[in-house]
């Protein structure tokens, strides 16, 4: 886990997760949390939730006789089956931004939640050929500015391969300025 004042964690906390009451609550009826503002949250209302607070409503209980926690957390659709069939058939194809922001950052904090060997496994295996195509493609492109998109293939990235991106894009132009300098020197 990231530090507590790290943006990135911060980020990726705030990614909805679907949360799944286990009790009610009547106290959230005017709440942004329920859109449906004149209605208390019932048993097995879904909600999709910032991460952060399905977490801790997922771990936390009620006081008295009730042992269930008050709510469970779900996989969000970022992680669910189709999108690792997806990346386990094709791991370039697919826009991981569209799935999630911070995907990895995602995954990472449901790995650390779940445990699922195999979600990880995908998840490792997708980092690993994507990054790849990455680097290829950041040493390979003259337009790419920090901070700015290469067209198409930058919209499909994540933030964390948007900043490898950068950084490989970053370190391929300094070393060529490195070698140029020291062989007129």
């Amino acid at each position: 886990m990231a530090s507590y004042y790290c943006p990135t964690a911060i980020l990726t906390d705030a990614q909805k997760a679907p949360t799944t009451f286990s009790l009610a609550v009547p106290a959230l009826s005017h709440s942004p949390l329920n859109n449906n503002s004149g209605t208390p949250i019932t048993p097995a209302t879904t909600l999709d939730l910032p991460l952060w607070l399905a977490e801790m409503l997922a771990v936390s209980r009620p006081s008295g006789p009730a042992s269930a926690p008050l709510a469970t957390l779900d996989m969000p659709s970022a992680l669910g089956p189709k999108v690792m069939n997806a990346l386990t058939a094709d791991a370039t194809s697919v826009e991981l931004r569209q799935q999630a922001q911070w995907f990895y950052g995602l995954g990472e904090r449901m790995l650390e939640l779940f445990e699922d060997e195999e979600m990880g496994a995908v998840l490792l295996n997708t980092f690993k050929k994507r990054a790849l195509e990455i680097a290829d493609k950041a040493q390979n492109t003259r337009t790419a500015q920090q901070g700015g998109d290469s067209g198409d293939f930058m919209s499909g990235l994540d933030e964390t391969e948007r900043q490898l991106f950068r950084a490989a894009h970053d370190g391929t132009h300094t070393v060529k300025r490195w070698f140029e300098a020291t062989s007129r020197g």
